[in-house]
């Protein structure tokens, strides 16, 4: 590959006080990775360098730029977005923490929808200390969709084969059922077939739809919203020549691994496809934003805190999640 042909990958820093910069750091110490893209940290080269020496690693060299004209396709590249020297409290939350991540996501974006760059891959923030005026969301994912100007993305949990995506998202439980609405689960299905097709090269995706009361409602007895809803729901798309079945008792769908027979699961809110998939994938995981104008990536994973500085963080999660980025970039080429 010409080095000028690679995918451009912006890496934005994650929560600066948590095992964000860590993971990165680790990430890119892989030597594949530097030969397959250019990858672009939107931070600070002053916190990388923090991280280096806490952590003791000695070979991870960066070019550092201020202008992403001026990025070297044959190094990692740090995009300095600040001059400020920040106190950096290893494994605490704290308001620097919440403004440098979100300084960081805003320019990846700007940058991810003005064609600069060709996919972005969010490390963790906390979704406490990054609440603004500019940020009012539940996490990445709402306020990517928002500044993308997509009226509906869909949250995918990804580890090869397995890839599990959820109607609703970061909402409270005793929202659930309110949100669960036939032309929401419509919305979210249509983008999960889509993205099968066009983001992971399946030409006739397989899709399992979940149940959304216990036993997939047992027949109207346990909530009829199965029945009532999701059935027909389902039976429409069958109609339309789509390989869409269920809705299946979440327990026993992937106790007894049937969640194997298919391309993708859409389960009805976060916990019942998120605790199944953590269980079985949260080393490799990835959480991957369908139905945006760009590529995003995420590792599946939190700011863990209580390891920060350490040297105890497991990068595998973000490693995947570049090379996740990749891969839909090459499948959404070909598709074109």
């Amino acid at each position: 590959m010409e080095e000028t042909d690679k995918p451009i990958i912006a890496i934005t820093i994650g929560d600066v006080n948590s095992i964000a910069p860590e993971v990165i750091i680790k990430a890119l110490e892989d030597a594949r990775i530097i030969k397959m893209m250019t990858p672009v940290v939107y931070g600070s080269g002053k916190i990388l360098s923090y991280y280096r020496k806490a952590l003791n690693i000695r070979d991870f060299n960066y070019f550092q730029l201020k202008k992403l004209d001026e990025l070297s396709h044959k190094k990692l590249n740090v995009l300095n977005l600040w001059e400020d020297t920040i106190n950096i409290t290893m494994g605490e939350s704290t308001a620097d923490g919440g403004k440098y991540a979100l300084i960081s996501i805003k320019q990846a974006v700007e940058d991810a929808l003005a064609g600069k760059v060709d996919a972005i891959v969010t490390a963790p923030i906390n979704k406490h200390n990054i609440q603004s005026d500019e940020f009012k969301f539940a996490g990445h994912t709402e306020y990517l969709a928002q500044a993308s100007g997509v009226d509906e993305s869909l949250m995918l949990l990804v580890d090869e084969g397995l890839r599990v995506g959820v109607v609703t998202g970061h909402i409270p439980i005793s929202e659930v059922a309110q949100k669960v609405t036939k032309e929401k689960i419509n919305k979210k299905l249509s983008i999960l077939e889509k993205s099968l097709k066009i983001d992971f090269g399946i030409a006739k995706p397989r899709i399992a739809v979940l149940g959304l009361n216990p036993h997939a409602g047992d027949g109207g007895v346990i909530g009829t919203e199965d029945e009532e809803m999701l059935k027909p729901l389902i039976q429409e798309w069958k109609d339309k020549g789509k390989l869409v079945f269920g809705p299946f008792p979440s327990d026993g769908f992937f106790g007894n691994g049937q969640y194997k027979k298919f391309d993708a699961v859409l389960a009805m809110y976060h916990d019942q496809g998120l605790i199944p998939f953590k269980t079985l994938a949260f080393a490799n995981g990835v959480n991957f934003t369908a139905g945006l104008p760009f590529v995003r990536t995420s590792p599946d994973h939190g700011t863990a805190y209580d390891i920060t500085g350490k040297n105890l963080a497991d990068e595998t999660s973000m490693r995947q999640a570049l090379f996740l980025a990749l891969e839909i970039l090459k499948n959404r080429k070909e598709y074109s």
